[in-house]
């Protein structure tokens, strides 16, 4: 799709997640013509699927949340931290949060999607979100101060539900989540002193089933079997309906039922479904309906464009390809945001544009602590400490760039090296058989486990006793003469 510009054209990027990111560093690299601006919220980068290290503290928030002024020294790409609250495409003019206008000749809309909560009634008040690095440390510190207050408060029922966690929707990020929390939990809980069978970690879908319809689904079999086999062991709560959320329960109904049950927890974290930005319901009322899907987002031509605005590109979970729709993934949306940016330089040079087809080489889980499972073009599977190491090693390499890449990556073998026993990591079965003893068991068992070290050395002593040939039975010692000595 043509488009006359000058070759001093503006873009203007609204979203610094991975389209809009690795679009501006990809057209700096290039040394595309013409300034590049690129406009977002926040200070730092989210790099979403790394969250659950920030959450497990195995992570450092430098690396799972760089600062754009970090990323984009010396490109000459201009941020400009701010929210945009309008889009007027025919005007190519936007309106930001502080009142300012900016101009643009081309527009690269990246704003992804927002949290949606299905019309629970208080999901958005009550329950955690886990999408940025806010809610992560918010979420973090919450887990902690619960498990905290469950030992020092003499109410039984307030004390279960405390240490009562459930996640509601059962996709990825919700599978990924109970498992990371089942090991998690109990890594912080046991050196507080607490019983880690207090503990329980529901995950609640309104499927019947677990990663529905998602990339991930022919790991089904294995994330149920890690589900089980974590420190806690999850309970499933699937087929049933979520209607809201308060800060001491989940309200929801089995199916095919009527009743309001009751699930008392102190935490409630959210990852069921998404809702369309509000910044593209501006957008939505400036095209023609039959370019917006079924849930209202712009539909993109195959090089990625507005059909209507041909200056306009998008991509990522904001919008839908028509041609040919992929899903909502890292590894799509780093590679939507080099196909726009090479896009973005043949249209100014007056070149035709691509369709970009984006591969899903594989599919990669966080299946708890040192735990995950790595599917590579669904035919190699690699699971445990592995499958976690090889996920690590490939987020590593998506992170935007190589001097931040290199740093990670040093930060990480760090991790997995020197500082491996600092961090957070699943009790081992000695250490759950402890945990679950009372006071009086722990005494016994020392008693027995001391009798059980010294009664083997005793019996060690005894056999070499016994065996000892007595003084008497020797015979007498004969100073033997040194070789080369003739006497």
């Amino acid at each position: 799709m043509a488009i006359n510009v000058s070759d001093s054209a503006t873009t203007v990027i609204v979203g610094g997640g991975f389209v809009g990111l690795f679009t501006a560093l990809h057209l700096r690299h290039h040394q595309h013509v013409g300034p590049i601006i690129l406009v977002e919220p926040q200070e730092n980068f989210v790099f979403k699927p790394m969250l659950y290290e920030l959450l497990t503290e195995e992570l450092p928030e430098s690396v799972v949340c760089p600062s754009y002024g970090e990323l984009l020294a010396n490109s000459d790409v201009e941020l400009v931290q701010a929210r945009v609250t309008d889009v007027q495409l025919a005007e190519k003019r936007l309106v930001l949060d502080s009142g300012q206008e900016q101009h643009y000749d081309y527009l690269v809309l990246a704003v992804g999607s927002v949290q949606g909560y299905l019309g629970a009634k208080g999901a958005e008040e009550h329950a955690f979100a886990f999408r940025s690095q806010t809610e992560a440390i918010a979420l973090r510190d919450h887990l902690k101060a619960c498990l905290e207050k469950s030992l020092s408060t003499e109410d039984q029922a307030e004390k279960e539900r405390l240490l009562t966690v459930a996640i509601v929707g059962a996709g990825p990020a919700g599978v990924e989540m109970a498992a990371t929390l089942a090991d998690l939990l109990p890594s912080w809980y046991v050196p507080m002193g607490g019983d880690i069978n207090d503990l329980k970690i529901y995950l609640v879908n309104h499927a019947p089933g677990i990663l529905a319809g998602d990339a991930n689904s022919g790991l089904k079999r294995c994330a149920l079997e890690e589900l089980q086999a974590r420190t806690i062991p999850v309970t499933l709560k699937l087929g049933v309906g979520v209607k809201g959320v308060t800060p001491e329960s989940l309200q929801f109904v089995e199916t095919g039922e009527e009743e309001l049950r009751h699930l008392a927890t102190g935490t409630t974290i959210w990852t069921a479904g998404t809702a369309v930005n509000p910044l593209l319901k501006i957008i939505k009322e400036q095209i023609p309906a039959e370019e917006l899907d079924r849930h209202g987002q712009p539909l993109v031509t195959g090089t990625l464009q507005l059909p209507s605005f041909a200056e306009v590109f998008a991509a990522g979970d904001c919008v839908t390809v028509k041609e040919n729709p992929k899903p909502a993934l890292a590894q799509i949306a780093y590679q939507q945001g080099a196909a726009i940016a090479k896009n973005l330089m043949a249209a100014q040079k007056g070149k035709p544009l691509v369709s970009p087809d984006p591969q899903l080489r594989g599919t990669l889980m966080k299946l708890g602590l040192n735990n995950g499972v790595a599917n590579l073009f669904d035919r190699v599977r690699i699971q445990g400490k592995a499958g976690d190491l090889l996920r690590n090693a490939t987020y590593l390499e998506l992170l935007p760039t190589p001097l931040h890449n290199f740093k990670a990556t040093t930060q990480w073998l760090a991790e997995e090296t020197v500082d491996r026993f600092h961090r957070p990591h699943a009790p081992t079965a000695q250490e759950l058989k402890w945990a679950a003893m009372t006071p009086a068991q722990r005494q016994e068992y020392q008693g027995i486990r001391a009798i059980a070290i010294i009664a083997p050395l005793i019996f060690i002593v005894l056999l070499y006793l016994g065996f000892k040939t007595p003084e008497r039975e020797r015979p007498p010692f004969v100073p033997q003469p040194s070789p080369g000595i003739n006497r």
